[in-house]
């Protein structure tokens, strides 16, 4: 009896991934996790992660119940580099190995005594002192890969963001050419943030935590030049004259 032999095609590529690198106390690391999302909304949508537990002195369950602590928070662990073999167990994401590394970037975790003002400092603030941010101006294009993350103001792009880059910015972001990657502005709970791209051909886009996915934007706007902004608790766009 014959069968139609056919061959099985397998491919190699490469993804671009964060890897998170624990430290301990881990109480202490996840309260910097917690204040990291909270002040970039959806920083790990969607996003693979590896956890690097090179040199942390876990055992078994400290590691279950900090694969526990992450998938509660939806992060997704795509696998664990670094550790002893008897560290992971099945069911467990996979032992990874021959990671290659790129460009580190430190997140600056934020005084809660500063970032947020009391009552009667709001009161007494005049509304134009409110708006008084500061900005950032990236004068090449992001590559893939690449973060930026500006929480004190806004972040103009003079150049393209390009797929797998993504740029956090606590005010607007301002993208002088294709917007392929993320853009997350009001990351530090500016609803009045707005996104402008001279070519919208984002993965993704949110303002103050409130996103839209690639698939869930209008087609008509693909390619165009848009700016984005809140409505009442919506995310609308438009195209730019």
């Amino acid at each position: 009896m014959l069968t139609d032999a056919r061959s099985i095609r397998i491919k190699g590529r490469s993804f671009m991934a964060v890897v998170l690198s624990p430290d301990l106390p881990l109480d202490e690391w996840l309260v910097r996790l917690d204040d990291l999302a909270a002040r970039s909304a959806g920083f790990f949508l969607g996003r693979p992660v590896v956890l690097d537990v090179t040199d942390l002195e876990i055992d078994r369950p400290q590691l279950k119940s900090l694969l526990a602590e992450l998938s509660g928070r939806n992060v997704s662990v795509m696998g664990i580099e670094g550790g002893r073999p008897s560290l992971v167990e099945p069911g467990m994401p996979p032992a990874l190995k021959g990671g290659r590394p790129a460009a580190d970037f430190e997140v600056p975790v934020s005084d809660p005594a500063s970032a947020v003002p009391s009552q009667e400092a709001k009161a007494e603030e005049p509304a134009t002192s409110r708006q008084a941010l500061q900005s950032l101006i990236i004068r090449e294009p992001i590559r893939s890969g690449q973060s930026v993350i500006f929480s004190d103001g806004d972040v103009t792009v003079i150049g393209s963001v390009a797929s797998g880059a993504e740029v956090i910015a606590g005010g607007s972001i301002h993208i002088y050419g294709a917007l392929r990657g993320r853009a997350m502005a009001g990351s530090i709970g500016n609803g009045s943030a707005r996104i402008f791209c001279r070519k919208l051909e984002a993965e993704l886009v949110a303002i103050d935590g409130i996103y839209k996915m690639a698939e869930d934007m209008a087609p008509e706007l693909h390619g165009k030049p848009v700016q984005w902004w809140l409505e009442d608790d919506t995310l609308v766009a438009d195209k730019l004259n």
